[in-house]
């Protein structure tokens, strides 16, 4: 008998699909652990931006700069990295 805890897309997968699926989901979570390394890094630059966006003369904030470039890596591996991890019953 099939497991019903899994989709039913799921649960008549022969073994290559299985392992297939599996680097897949291992994927998906690797990309989660990036983004939320850079969660970390776009908290401690966030200590920054402030006075560089208030101090800097012009167009020159890099740390703006790399807190935003940091934002927009976080929700690409964030959202790839949950999109590779469907159908898991959990998020670890």
């Amino acid at each position: 008998m099939a497991n019903p805890l899994l989709p039913l897309e799921e649960r008549n997968l022969t073994p290559d699909q299985v392992e297939a699926l599996d680097k897949r989901r291992e994927l998906g979570h690797t990309f989660l652990v990036i983004a939320g390394q850079f969660s970390v890094i776009a908290t401690v630059l966030l200590l920054w931006v402030g006075q560089d966006l208030e101090y800097s003369p012009g167009w020159v904030h890099p740390m703006a700069y790399y807190f935003f470039i940091a934002l927009g890596l976080i929700a690409t591996f964030g959202i790839t990295g949950m999109v590779l991890r469907r159908g898991t019953p959990r998020l670890d």
